[in-house]
């Protein structure tokens, strides 16, 4: 399919697509007394950043899109502390822990050097 929106082709909008499809299937293992808190959390947090990405992009002013931009790293900044909440309750084992949280560095690093060139 070829891709018709301009942040289709984004590398941080697909980065954040996946990082949101490895949170979602991540947080399948969570206690079911989390459902409606943690797990729920950090799944909206996750999407949250694509979404904005995508939103900040249509039809917007710069200034528009790193505020956007700027919604999309905060959302990043919740996973990454949800994702401390999931290790210090033993939800995840401290390797899982490491690979979300370079791969949640790396997403950050790339965001905000996005923003800083508009």
């Amino acid at each position: 399919m070829e891709s018709k929106f301009k942040f289709e082709k984004l590398k941080i909008w697909n980065k954040a697509m996946d990082l949101s499809d490895d949170i979602d299937r991540l947080t399948e293992s969570f206690p079911k007394k989390e459902l409606y808190n943690l797990s729920s959390q950090i799944r909206r947090a996750s999407d949250s950043i694509a979404l904005n990405i995508s939103e900040g992009s249509i039809g917007q002013s710069n200034p528009e899109q790193r505020k956007f931009l700027g919604y999309a790293i905060r959302s990043l900044a919740e996973v990454v502390t949800c994702l401390h909440k999931a290790k210090r309750r033993n939800y995840i084992v401290e390797k899982e822990f490491d690979n979300f949280y370079e791969e949640s560095f790396h997403l950050m690093n790339m965001m905000i050097s996005f923003r800083n060139k508009l």
